[in-house]
């Protein structure tokens, strides 16, 4: 931050005596009044100073003291080096003017009056021309002389310095960015990345009332924050950054950072995608690290939001961890991330005629959706990470979004693994997410061989299966009947259907063997029912179960159909129906 001009140098009497006395005494008169600078003095003449400086004339003249011996001059900018080179003046000896030190012998010369209304040629003079010949003549030089300004505020504002400075390095910068005269072509935003975040601003500012491309200002931002918060930023692995909690440790220089971190979010541009994915996800890392103000955290998660569709798992992940990699940072900001992404989905959905309830949804959100997903799968190891924060992710996504619930499985797979201890309620809590009958035949296979898994979710796994391969005998009985007429069919399509003919012939061969086989078996299964029927009336006894019919009797409590067409919970499961003469179901193959 640029700061109240201070005294740089601190010299005693004797190091400022042996630097002039080899030009003040040999003027062979004695001297005759020493000026105290801070803790430095020097023993000049007062008639040498006189006839240059108005400021210390008036001192002498206006002091009530006839004979002034000292004069005091604590305020001067630049301190004591800067009052030596403008005694120099006073006493005709050469100096040389650079542009780092112009700014402040100009503000030094003016804080001494030194100027060309007092006497002509004077110092004041002088240096307004180095700084309009030389100094503000390039671009490198006119941002040293801006650097340079910040210790000597606001004297060095009030001169206007700062604002000429500002406008030769904003025209200069802006014109190298619309036409590079350097390689590389943006060499020009890392000379700017030694102002002061203040000044930076100034030019930023000045830039875009020239009307500079806002990938150019965006190129400048990202430049500037990358060199000025190298280990934050830059350095995505955090190598020697340690997490702390805040408390009471307020350091200074995680304050600088603080304010560091707002000022560059303040300036960012609006426009959508100037900025990589990275360095923003990045920059919202600082802000929850350094605890910035919501206003700062909101506008960087509105950005990301905007295009989340584009940001990828290693992005996610960049701000939900500490530094050190070891903790989880707060995830609020990942689910404001995505709630806004998903609310902003549904009100383009509702305006296109889309409803997230029937189904629809776009691209973009069943993307978004893979992402979470997977960042789930990322984050479910830690321990900190309770069920309640990965549900509440989740479920951020509508169910709709996700065509298939794979990538969710595994990621509750992981997180059952890495939470061993869990009960089976709890265990129950972290698979509500899931929809069993939206994962594939492999995910249902392995979830039917998974211990980790709740009870329900494996045999809805396995009751699914059951009918899948019920329905599939069906679904192959019913596209033989399909017939298209002749007409309409072309030679390709004639020889397909003979092909296809044969296959449907071979296919009603194997049908008929397969209800033959069935029928036997029912025939046989009837005969031994009746005789242990008669038997059971007989000895007033129930015959056991056997494996097939206790499986069927669990699979049937699970039924995820229950109440609809192929519930088949309401049967009596001690018997009342006659096997012999099976009722018509949509599953059997008879």
């Amino acid at each position: 931050m640029a700061t109240e001009a201070k005294n740089p140098i601190n010299m005693n009497m004797s190091s400022s005596l042996a630097r002039t006395g080899q030009w003040v005494f040999s003027q062979d008169i004695p001297t005759d009044v020493v000026v105290e600078v801070g803790e430095a003095n020097f023993s000049l003449h007062k008639f040498m100073l006189v006839a240059k400086s108005n400021y210390i004339r008036k001192l002498i003249m206006e002091s009530k003291d006839s004979d002034v011996t000292r004069v005091k001059l604590s305020d001067i900018p630049g301190g004591p080096e800067m009052f030596e080179k403008a005694a120099k003046f006073c006493y005709g000896v050469n100096f040389e003017i650079t542009v780092q030190n112009v700014a402040a012998l100009h503000c030094a010369a003016e804080f001494l009056q030194m100027t060309d209304k007092y006497c002509d040629n004077n110092l004041a003079g002088r240096t307004q021309d180095f700084l309009s010949q030389v100094a503000l003549s390039s671009l490198s030089g006119a941002i040293v002389v801006l650097k340079s300004c910040e210790i000597l505020l606001p004297i060095s504002r009030d001169l206007g310095i700062v604002r000429r400075c500002v406008d030769v390095v904003s025209a200069k910068a802006c014109n190298e960015a619309m036409f590079p005269c350097r390689s590389p072509p943006n060499w020009w935003t890392e000379e700017l990345c030694i102002l002061d975040v203040d000044f930076f601003a100034d030019v930023v500012a000045s830039m875009k009332q020239r009307g500079v491309k806002s990938s150019s200002l965006a190129s400048a931002i990202t430049t500037y924050t990358e060199k000025s918060l190298r280990d934050l930023v830059r350095d995505h692995s955090g190598r020697g950054v340690k997490f702390s909690d805040t408390g009471d440790n307020e350091s200074d220089e995680r304050s600088q950072q603080r304010d560091l971190v707002e000022s560059i979010v303040s300036l960012l541009p609006s426009d959508k995608g100037l900025f990589q994915i990275n360095f923003l996800c990045s920059l919202l890392r600082c802000a929850v690290f350094l605890d910035t103000s919501l206003t700062c955290k909101n506008e960087l998660e509105k950005r990301i939001s905007v295009v989340l569709d584009h940001v990828s798992v290693d992005d996610l992940l960049i701000p939900s961890f500490t530094y050190d990699g070891e903790r989880l940072l707060d995830l609020d900001s990942i689910r404001r991330i995505i709630s806004a992404f998903v609310e902003k989905e549904k009100n383009v959905g509702v305006f296109n005629g889309g409803d997230f309830s029937k189904g629809v949804c776009s691209v973009s959100l069943q993307r978004v959706a893979k992402t979470v997903d997977s960042y789930l799968a990322e984050i479910a190891t830690y321990g900190e990470l309770t069920i309640s924060k990965f549900n509440a992710i989740a479920n951020l996504v509508p169910k709709s979004a996700r065509k298939s619930d794979d990538d969710l499985y595994r990621a509750i797979d992981i997180f059952l693994k890495a939470h061993p201890n869990l009960d089976e309620i709890e265990r129950e809590k972290v698979c509500s997410s899931m929809d069993p009958l939206k994962l594939s035949y492999d995910a249902r296979l392995h979830a039917s061989q998974n211990k980790r898994l709740p009870v329900n979710i494996v045999l809805h796994a396995l009751y699914y299966d059951q009918l899948k391969l019920r329905s599939g005998v069906e679904e192959q009985e019913e596209r033989a009947l399909v017939v298209i007429p002749e007409a309409l069919k072309t030679r390709g399509q004639i020889q397909a259907d003979t092909t296809l003919a044969k296959e449907n012939e071979a296919l009603r061969s194997e049908l008929m063997k397969m209800k033959m086989y069935v029928s036997d078996l029912k025939n046989k299964n009837g005969g031994g029912a009746s005789s242990s029927n008669s038997s059971s009336v007989v000895g007033n006894k129930k015959s056991k179960p056997n494996f097939f019919s206790s499986v069927s009797k669990k699979l049937g409590k699970f039924n995820p159909f229950k109440h609809g067409s192929k519930d088949t919970s309401h049967i009596d499961e001690d018997g009342g129906v006659d096997i012999t003469k099976p009722r018509r179901r949509r599953f059997s193959i008879s």
